[in-house]
């Protein structure tokens, strides 16, 4: 078997590693508390709507039990907490019908008068609100309804010819 040496610590060592340690346990104890209270973080969702739709309102961050969201779209909203440790407020508010189309600043306000604030836009779209595939359509144009007239009308044709031609053979 070889020999295996150990050469013998230096006094000095052990201090060092021993300051190394709490050091590094300060500042991992002193980065969550700066972090932890980064301020209020507020969502509208959808962010676009049609007037007279409804949308949902979220703050986190706010650490009181009471919130609220204030927008000239929809008027004031009081938020309620979504759990225990009351760290998300919801609400949900119906936009006015004759509210005008563009950015809308929603203020979220954390406990009431003088709490923390901040604010995030809700667009108003001018008519239906924008989807992806299968989204509202604003309008129909005339070539659009005669194209689907001829598509409907070519398939009953169609139809028609095949079942007439069936009924031709039969003996």
């Amino acid at each position: 078997m070889p020999a295996t040496s150990h050469r013998p610590r230096s006094p000095r060592t052990l201090p060092r590693v021993l300051a190394a340690a709490a050091a590094t346990i300060a500042l991992s104890a002193a980065v969550p508390a700066t972090l932890a209270h980064a301020g209020p973080s507020g969502n509208v969702s959808p962010t676009s709507v049609a007037p007279g739709s409804r949308v949902s309102l979220n703050i986190t961050g706010c650490g009181t039990k009471t919130g609220k969201a204030s927008s000239r779209a929809f008027g004031d909203v009081w938020l309620t907490p979504g759990n225990a440790e009351a760290t998300n407020l919801f609400g949900a508010a119906t936009t006015f019908r004759n509210a005008s189309a563009g950015a809308h600043p929603v203020t979220f306000e954390c406990g009431g008068p003088g709490g923390e604030r901040v604010t995030i836009a809700l667009n108003i779209t001018p008519g239906a609100a924008r989807g992806g595939l299968g989204g509202s359509v604003d309008s129909v144009s005339p070539g659009q309804i005669a194209v689907g007239g001829a598509l409907v009308a070519s398939a009953l044709g169609a139809g028609a010819w095949f079942l007439r031609r069936r009924t031709g053979h039969a003996t």
